[in-house]
């Protein structure tokens, strides 16, 4: 079995103390952390990297400039135990991303597509592939609610779990 906590959209320009509360509190027990992109800052990512052990996976997003932008790719497929994941921010309007991220996968053979940009979770099944939006843990204005996400694979099969982030003052 791989625990896999997943965030998107952190928006940090630092880490804060409430940020690594989050990671203890919801990812002390994961094997790996994804994250799908806008961390704004190079120091999220090496922090997540640290925390973890260099059991990171990420991909840069649509706020993401500098460093960040030259060292992590647009779009990566991932396998664990024989799921594979597909990793990207996503990009355009909330309505409709979906159908975007799908097709940016197009010819691919994947079980899961774990996204970010829209700041709103979402955990639904459609055209065989679970969409997988972990929302953002740190977001205040356009998100209705804090989140990150858990997937959990086992014997092939991938399951997603969206959690609400119980952690207030975050920027």
């Amino acid at each position: 079995m791989v625990k896999i906590g997943v965030l998107a959209d952190t928006h940090l320009e630092k880490v804060t103390p409430e940020f690594e509360e989050i990671l203890r509190t919801y990812f002390k027990n994961c094997d790996w952390i994804l994250h799908a992109g806008d961390f704004v800052n190079i120091e999220i990512y090496e922090y997540l990297k640290e925390f973890m052990k260099n059991n990171v996976k990420a991909v840069c997003g649509n706020m993401d400039y500098g460093k960040i932008r030259e060292i992590l790719p647009k779009k990566e497929i991932l396998e664990f135990e024989g799921v594979k994941i597909g990793l990207i921010h996503g990009w355009g309007p909330p309505s409709g991303i979906e159908e975007r991220l799908y097709e940016a996968f197009l010819g691919e053979e994947i079980h899961c597509i774990v996204h970010g940009h829209t700041h709103h979770w979402n955990n639904e099944k459609r055209w065989g592939i679970l969409f997988f939006n972990p929302g953002s843990p740190t977001d205040r204005i356009y998100a209705q609610e804090n989140t990150v996400g858990i997937l959990t694979i086992h014997q092939g099969s991938i399951n997603g779990e969206i959690i609400k982030v119980r952690i207030r003052n975050i920027m």
